[in-house]
């Protein structure tokens, strides 16, 4: 993405972080400059899971969640880290209401590439329920696990997203690695389908 792109996005999150006039248009602009890389993300999500929604789907709906509220990121990187995290409420939102439905039969399930003794396929409302228990203990835990497991990124991407050093980053993932393993390893995995 160019600078000019950057550029702009920042002054789109802006107007929609201060309320003024044109929200609606700004909402509509910023999904036109970021669409790409949010349908990168969705298939991120995705390709780790036997998922019934398509990459594109996750983003329109991840465009209505946004649209309803006021969006207020600082820069880019913000965003595309509200966006991630908003993206993976709705598969958890979706995996939950299909497991009410059919008591567990069709759960999303999802691969933590990684992370041993959970490469089995973990339903995803168990993995955004641990994610959410690690979050209240280590917020920026929480984050690297988002960003290397589910989106994929690599030690450099994430300390550039979340502005720390690779080394910050390798030291969290270590022990967020394992205090992940551990929690998820009291529940059994599910067989993939």
């Amino acid at each position: 993405m160019g600078s000019h792109a950057a550029a702009e996005i920042t002054a789109l999150l802006g107007r929609l972080g201060d309320g003024r006039d044109g929200a609606a248009d700004a909402h509509d602009a910023l999904l036109a400059l970021v669409y790409a890389e949010l349908e990168a993300i969705a298939r991120g999500y995705l390709r780790r899971g036997a998922a019934s929604i398509e990459p594109g789907e996750l983003v329109h709906e991840l465009y209505l969640r946004l649209a309803g509220a006021r969006l207020v990121a600082r820069d880019r990187k913000h965003f595309y880290a509200i966006a991630a995290l908003a993206m993976r409420q709705i598969l958890a939102d979706r995996s939950r209401r299909r497991r009410a439905a059919r008591r567990g039969g069709d759960a999303m399930r999802v691969t933590l590439r990684g992370l041993a003794a959970t490469d089995s396929a973990r339903d995803m409302a168990d993995v955004e329920a641990a994610l959410a228990r690690l979050e209240k203990i280590s917020p920026r835990q929480a984050r690297v696990v988002e960003l290397r497991c589910l989106i994929g990124m690599s030690t450099a991407e994430t300390a550039e997203a979340l502005d720390v050093s690779t080394r910050t980053v390798e030291g969290d993932w270590r022990l967020a690695r394992a205090w992940l393993t551990r929690e998820l390893a009291a529940a059994p995995a599910q067989p993939q389908r």
